[in-house]
């Protein structure tokens, strides 16, 4: 089977890692998968922040908890109370990619640079989580001082997160695909 093919067949959500931190090669060919995403008009509206700073991350996962326990979702408020739940999964790093907000089509064209970067992830053998829960720390009462602390340019909001790490567990199998999703109208 093609390679590529292989690799979106393949990968799946992880959520049980190693500690050990990605080597930079690895994480380096990551980031330049995701950078050769599409782009409306070529617009390339994003901007990557790599976090590998242990104390940071978990005041990341804490902030968000604390959100999330207050939130009127009952999925959401249930694991923000959870002590041992981390919305990271203990992965070492975390990449938050940023729109810019002065484009139209940044939150798809980001969604695209994820996806790549989840793809190349899953090439090299590299667990990878997209994760939403971290809105809840970046989008929330300390917005401004995350934005400063994590150097995300003016112009840029936090828009989707990843997890990175060596896999601690094999891949499950893909579930089955929904049929009846796709017509032909030729």
């Amino acid at each position: 089977m093609n390679e590529t093919l292989k690799s979106i067949k393949n990968r799946r959500s992880i959520r049980v890692y190693k500690s050990e931190q990605i080597q930079d090669t690895e994480l380096n060919a990551i980031i330049e998968a995701g950078l050769y995403a599409p782009s409306a008009m070529n617009g390339q509206p994003w901007h990557i922040t790599v976090v590998q700073n242990p104390e940071l991350l978990k005041s990341l996962n804490s902030d968000a908890k604390i959100s999330m326990a207050k939130s009127d979702n009952a999925y959401f408020s249930k694991f923000g109370a959870n002590d041992a739940f981390n919305i990271f999964y203990h992965a070492p790093t975390a990449v938050i990619i940023s729109a810019a907000t002065d484009s139209p089509y940044a939150a798809t064209d980001c969604a695209a640079l994820t996806q790549n970067m989840l793809l190349a992830a899953e090439s090299l053998n590299i667990g990878s989580c997209w994760v939403g829960l971290a809105n809840f720390a970046l989008k929330g009462e300390k917005e401004q001082a995350y934005k400063e602390s994590l150097m995300i340019p003016a112009g840029f909001n936090p828009c989707y997160t990843l997890t990175l790490g060596y896999k601690k567990t094999a891949s499950t199998a893909a579930p089955e695909r929904k049929s009846n999703s796709v017509n032909f109208v030729k």
